[in-house]
């Protein structure tokens, strides 16, 4: 059963009569009943305000209330009746609960009216109203992104018009069809080029050069060097065009474009000015290696897809419980491979040959994949593979709800981000609109009733006239 808490304030000047009083009101059509002791616990609130209200006359329960009726002793206010329910737990349990389903934003507009402070709301509340007021404040930096795109800044000169649009053309496929396009073509573009690097590997599509060295067929690499091309000239593009040209070139994707472009012209390089310096197969090898970091440009699919990009901020979000996974596997393996290597060592076809050989066992056992290349052979190993098997799942298990859920959330606060910023632009564009047609329904009623006016003044001139002969 909840207690009454303590009174955190003393009202000193209220009589014992208010405190009996039975308070009488209706919020949104739900009447209650409040009494004055609970009430003046809190004197600088509204309610306390109402009933220490000694007057009673109109102008002073007015300006508390928004209605009063005297016959019933009745005070309306036109406020959520739900959210009260929550703020008249103050008055009982010195703490407020915000009820789920209520707007964080509004609790806090209905928390100012009936003048509650803040610090009474509880501290689970307060993290929801924090979420809020950050989702608010991405919603009004994205609108404000939209807004200066759409406008741009009317003091800008000529060359920086076109950097601006340059940048809208390369860097936001929303912003217009041209841009859209571009954002299209530099995907096929990254998809052929994957394919190409991994047909370039089959035997079967490889050529012999002058030396008996297996190559690429030159057709794949004719389309090869298109691809880089295009790399290259959207880089490049993109990074003249950027705002802040340090940021940009230290941008995590940024980076793996210059990866996915660089091996190329290193490559070249070495192919034909490598040999004046290196031996031919110091080259060879160079070149094999950076041939590798062509697998970098698969990662220039995150730029062009909000799956992608939203998976990675998942990620990140769960080093935490990536970082736990880790620690318990790496005490598994630790102690499983320890374990694997005692008990198999009475066995005279053993494979655990050693400790740090038998962490090789324990991770492919851990993580349910099983090569079957190293295996146990006595039945306590067997055993012992079997607990480390159903470790290896549950710890592996562990995580997977928490990345999930930061997917889901992060993925769903996106598209309510990107749906609020677009309402907000349709809002604002219907209110210039109804702007513009009140200042029109203004001017011409003006010019109507101007007009209508001159009408009558004419008319009754004349009819003055008319009466001044009639009477000569």
């Amino acid at each position: 059963m909840w207690g009454l808490p303590k009174p955190r304030y003393r009202n000193c000047n209220a009589s014992d009569s208010s405190e009996e009083t039975e308070l009488f009101v209706n919020i949104g059509g739900v009447r209650q009943v409040l009494h004055g002791d609970i009430l003046n616990r809190y004197p600088e609130t509204r309610l306390a305000e109402l009933v220490n209200c000694a007057s009673r006359n109109f102008d002073t329960i007015s300006s508390l209330c928004d209605d009063y009726d005297p016959g019933k002793g009745e005070f309306y206010f036109d406020r959520d009746p739900d959210a009260f329910k929550c703020i008249i737990e103050v008055y009982y349990f010195g703490e407020i609960h915000m009820k789920r389903g209520i707007c964080p934003i509004c609790f806090i507009k209905e928390m100012e009216f009936w003048k509650i402070d803040i610090s009474f709301l509880d501290e689970c509340c307060k993290s929801n109203l924090n979420e809020k007021e950050e989702e608010l404040a991405e919603i009004a930096n994205k609108v404000k992104l939209i807004l200066e795109d759409m406008e741009g800044e009317p003091s800008a000169n000529r060359w920086e018009r076109c950097q601006k649009f340059l940048w809208k053309l390369m860097e936001k496929p929303e912003s217009s069809l041209p841009a859209r396009t571009i954002a299209i073509v530099s995907f096929f573009f990254i998809l052929i080029s994957s394919v190409v690097m991994c047909m370039g590997t089959i035997p079967e599509l490889q050529v012999e050069d002058a030396e008996g060295n297996q190559v690429e067929h030159p057709t794949l690499d004719a389309i090869e060097t298109a691809c880089i091309g295009w790399f290259t000239v959207e880089y490049l593009l993109r990074l003249a065009s950027a705002p802040n040209k340090v940021h940009f070139a230290l941008s995590f994707m940024n980076i793996v474009d210059f990866l996915a472009i660089m091996p190329f012209y290193v490559v070249l390089v070495l192919t034909y000015l490598g040999t004046a310096v290196m031996e031919l197969a110091n080259v060879q090898q160079a070149v094999q290696a950076l041939r590798i970091m062509r697998i970098a440009r698969i990662f220039k699919l995150a730029r062009h897809s909000s799956g992608l990009q939203t998976l990675t901020y998942a990620l990140k979000r769960s080093f935490k419980e990536l970082g736990l996974l880790l620690m318990y596997m790496g005490v598994g393996i630790f102690v499983f491979s320890a374990l694997a290597y005692t008990m198999e060592q009475s066995h005279p076809e053993t494979l655990f040959k050693s400790i740090p050989q038998s962490f090789w066992w324990a991770i492919i056992t851990m993580t349910t994949v099983g090569y079957g290349d190293i295996y146990p052979k006595t039945t306590l190993g067997r055993c012992n593979a079997a607990i480390s098997f159903l470790c290896g799942v549950i710890a592996i298990a562990l995580p997977i709800h928490p990345i999930i859920n930061n997917f889901v959330i992060y993925y769903n606060k996106q598209k309510v981000l990107e749906t609020a910023a677009k309402h907000e632009l349709e809002l604002m564009e219907l209110q210039s609109s109804e702007g513009g047609a009140r200042k029109a329904a203004r001017k011409s009623d003006s010019t109507a009733r101007a007009s209508l006016s001159d009408t009558n003044i004419s008319f009754l001139a004349e009819a003055h006239r008319t009466r001044q002969q009639s009477c000569k």
